[in-house]
């Protein structure tokens, strides 16, 4: 006869933690995305910005008429529509993450509960062997 094996536990499970991790993940960019989207667009503005100047800087070192940034100055929205660093990865990532884990901690559930059922069909049979037949009625007399 096996060892009767702990029952499942939901938070002893590494899935179960990847799952509320990722989780966790989505909502936090579902949060920040308003946000990100401002504070990026800066960051990208300040980075295409000192990109033209050192494409200028090397214009006049190569002996080029200088050109006016100012007046090739364009709207930002324009010179960089989508976001060099977009947030729909992190999101793809952590909600691949999260179907993967569910899908896991499902597989982990079931085997868990096909391992109980099992152990609990063996044990079933392995008590009815082992009950002796009851007494006759009237039993012995001395």
């Amino acid at each position: 006869m096996e060892p009767a094996q702990p029952p499942f536990r939901l938070l002893d499970s590494p899935w179960f933690w990847a799952l509320a991790f990722s989780v966790m993940a989505l909502v936090a960019t579902a949060l920040v995305a308003p946000k990100y989207a401002v504070r990026q667009q800066q960051i990208e503005g300040r980075f295409l910005g000192r990109q033209q100047a050192a494409i200028e800087r090397s214009r006049r070192a190569a002996g080029l008429p200088p050109v006016d940034l100012s007046e090739e100055a364009r709207e930002r929205n324009v010179a960089q529509p989508r976001r060099i660093v977009p947030l729909w990865t992190l999101s793809a990532a952590a909600a691949v993450a999260a179907i993967g884990s569910g899908i896991m901690l499902r597989r982990e559930w079931r085997s868990s509960q096909a391992n109980m059922a099992r152990v609990a069909i063996q044990c079933g049979s392995a008590g009815a062997k082992d009950k002796k037949p009851p007494a006759e009625a009237g039993g012995h007399r001395a």
